[in-house]
């Protein structure tokens, strides 16, 4: 294990963290209805109608996907009789078409923006940055997945281990640094994604419009009579 390695997967992630939050923190404070998507749908509504809902139900599939196999440890499966054959056959084709489905509806939304002239306008300096990484991501998260079918790596016994072990602020680097190189590409062009999150359009996922959920009802009263009360006092 090398400084380099302490620094990459020891150090690094504590640092995206940081700024992920500081960052966040500080929009809040000085750009609180920035945090927005920068709509553009007054330019163009039929491909962001298509690649929009992909993108975003496929991502959450992807990040649920994420959560299960970096979260649940292998022992809890196996306590459930999930054999190791049946697990990685549903990551492979749940988790690969997801990815799937997210590229797709990311490359229309690229497109989009690219041949829309209105929207090509309307794209900022962060979004130059933002989208290529997160198609980055996507691509090194595929690769990952398709390596496996010919060089099998089981990652809950790598990666996983050294992603929760960050949640007890003693990071297992040495998990990390003998993951294959494309899981350590996905990792670190994740931590870059994070890092840059509070300073682009990324940043109205921490916007959600929860609260509508739990919200009083809206009480409508029909006027009826009410000019003929008012006339009568």
């Amino acid at each position: 294990m090398t400084h380099l390695h302490i620094a990459l997967w020891g150090v690094l992630p504590y640092l995206a963290l940081a700024v992920l939050v500081a960052g966040t923190a500080w929009r809040y404070r000085y750009d609180r209805f920035g945090f927005t998507t920068r709509s553009s749908q007054l330019h163009e509504s039929r491909l962001l109608g298509i690649g929009g809902p992909l993108f975003h139900y496929a991502l959450f599939l992807v990040i649920g996907g994420h959560v299960m196999g970096l979260l649940v440890p292998e022992a809890l499966t196996r306590r459930l009789r999930i054999s190791e054959e049946q697990y990685h056959a549903v990551a492979l084709t749940m988790g690969g078409a997801a990815g799937v489905a997210a590229m797709t509806g990311l490359a229309l939304l690229l497109y989009r923006r690219l041949r829309v002239p209105a929207v090509r306008r309307a794209t900022s300096r962060s979004d130059r940055l933002t989208y290529p990484l997160l198609t980055l991501v996507l691509l090194a998260g595929l690769t990952a997945t398709a390596s496996s079918v010919t060089n099998p790596y089981d990652y809950r016994l790598g990666v996983a281990v050294w992603f929760r072990s960050l949640f007890t602020l003693d990071p297992d680097v040495t998990a990390m640094a003998h993951a294959p190189l494309v899981y350590q590409a996905h990792a670190l062009l994740a931590l870059a994604l994070f890092a840059l999150w509070p300073f682009s359009r990324l940043v109205h996922a921490f916007a959600a419009p929860l609260a509508y959920l739990a919200r009083p009802y809206v009480v409508y009263r029909s006027r009826g009579h009410a000019p003929a009360a008012r006339a009568q006092r």
